[in-house]
């Protein structure tokens, strides 16, 4: 295979997960993050993640140990030199985006393939920052990465064929259905996705269900493994609110257009498991209430 070594940009929730993914399976990974705490956060995720797997007899010890000795940490970006394919994986914003891919054509291998993990942010316009923009591909991954068993590969009107040819090899390793999306706003998933999860924002506004109900009415009459706003809170609501911003500003179209209640939970804080309380309230002990503050009934 091409890719030996990855570089995953951003030590959040989705960097790691991917980096823990793809060290797993084998490949060599380097966590970069501008902030020495959130990379310290990263590596006390990944050590406990892996003591679950373990815990669960999905894995042995010596697995867990090899396969955290196959992650790397650093703050300098100039760390990505060696690196097969360097995944962007930073907050859903435009202009930090475009900033780090700018960087990265500083230091990385003519060779390597650049990607991003977006979920709605067009690949063209991010391939602009680079003097190359064949080389470079979306490849957003689903939260939580190490579970989820679906890669959208986006083309950028300027991506190469072969670099599409990498990018699905990459994903097959890890053990990722590819499904090949154009570059459009949203692309697959999040297309359908996002107009349910928003009107499901809006049932809680208007009191039409409690958010449990609202949760349980789609388990159970569509037999969808997580209600929506269970899915939200998973995802981050903030994530989300960047992402339906992103879709309907490109659009247009009213069926993105986020619902108050988004934007007032995340002024309040509320962002979901990350913070401890979204559409629910989450515990130590990993019990969950509906979050009253929101939905009073």
């Amino acid at each position: 295979m091409f890719a030996k070594k990855l570089f995953v940009i951003g030590a959040g929730f989705m960097g790691t997960g991917i980096a823990q993914n793809a060290a797993v399976k084998g490949l060599d990974v380097t966590i970069y993050d501008v902030s020495e705490t959130q990379l310290e956060k990263s590596s006390k995720t990944l050590e406990k993640e892996l003591a679950k797997l373990v815990s669960r007899e999905k894995m042995t010890e010596e697995e867990a140990k090899e396969t955290q000795a196959r992650v790397h940490y650093t703050a300098k970006m100039k760390a990505c030199f060696d690196a097969d394919v360097i995944i962007e994986a930073a907050s859903e914003n435009l202009e930090i985006k475009k900033s780090i891919i700018r960087e990265v054509d500083k230091y990385a291998n003519q060779n390597a393939v650049i990607a991003s993990n977006t979920s709605s942010i067009s690949i063209t316009t991010l391939a602009s920052c680079l003097d190359d923009p064949s080389r470079f591909v979306g490849m957003h991954f689903f939260s939580p990465v190490p579970k989820m068993p679906l890669m959208e590969i986006v083309r950028g009107l300027h991506t190469s064929d072969e670099v599409i040819k990498i990018a699905t090899e990459v994903g097959e390793f890890m053990g990722k259905s590819c499904v090949l999306a154009k570059d459009e706003a949203g692309f697959i998933v999040n297309r359908m996705l996002l107009p349910m999860l928003n009107e499901a924002c809006f049932l809680v506004e208007r009191k039409v269900g409690t958010i449990e109900e609202i949760d349980l009415a789609m388990k159970m009459g569509l037999h969808h493994p997580m209600g929506p706003l269970e899915l939200v809170d998973m995802i981050g609501i903030d994530v989300e609110l960047a992402v339906m911003e992103v879709i309907y500003e490109e659009t247009g179209d009213s069926k993105y257009r986020p619902a108050v209640l988004l934007r007032r939970m995340v002024d309040a804080g509320f962002l979901g498991r990350k913070t401890g309380a979204g559409f629910y309230n989450y515990n130590e002990d990993g019990t969950r209430t509906a979050n009253k503050r929101i939905f009073g009934r």
